[in-house]
């Protein structure tokens, strides 16, 4: 099976209906499970896109939210344990250049571990990391 890896701003742009990308997200995330693909994140994206769900739309979406992936046959969850965050410092001190978040470097890890290369996503850091993302950037 094929998995997508699924980034907090692809949760959010799903989530959220006022957001610019929404209808071209849930069409890239619809398109890859009707194919039977996987999405697959993080403990650190969930708790991202929970607090900023919350924020921008309210605790009764980010709990919606949260019940809508909650137990998912559909998703996959991975876990950054501390071997994962110490290779995330190593992305985040490396590239001074880059404004890469620790979680963005956190999800890098676990894309390379697993050999992803595409990512739902609206944040173009995963193009600078080299990642494809859906849609696209």
């Amino acid at each position: 099976m094929k998995g997508l890896f699924v980034d907090t701003a692809g949760w959010v742009a799903c989530a959220d209906g006022t957001d610019p990308a929404h209808e071209r997200t849930t069409a890239s995330r619809d398109h890859w499970l009707d194919e039977g693909g996987l999405l697959i994140t993080t403990d650190y994206v969930v708790d991202e896109t929970l607090t900023l769900l919350r924020f921008r739309l309210g605790l009764d979406a980010a709990e919606a939210w949260w019940r809508q992936v909650d137990g998912s046959s559909r998703l996959r969850w991975e876990f950054i344990s501390l071997g994962r965050a110490d290779k995330a410092r190593s992305w985040l001190f490396r590239y001074k250049d880059k404004t890469f978040s620790f979680t963005d470097c956190t999800s890098f890890v676990v894309m390379r571990e697993l050999k992803l290369q595409d990512v739902l996503t609206t944040d173009h850091h995963f193009t600078q990391a080299g990642f494809h993302t859906l849609p696209a950037c």
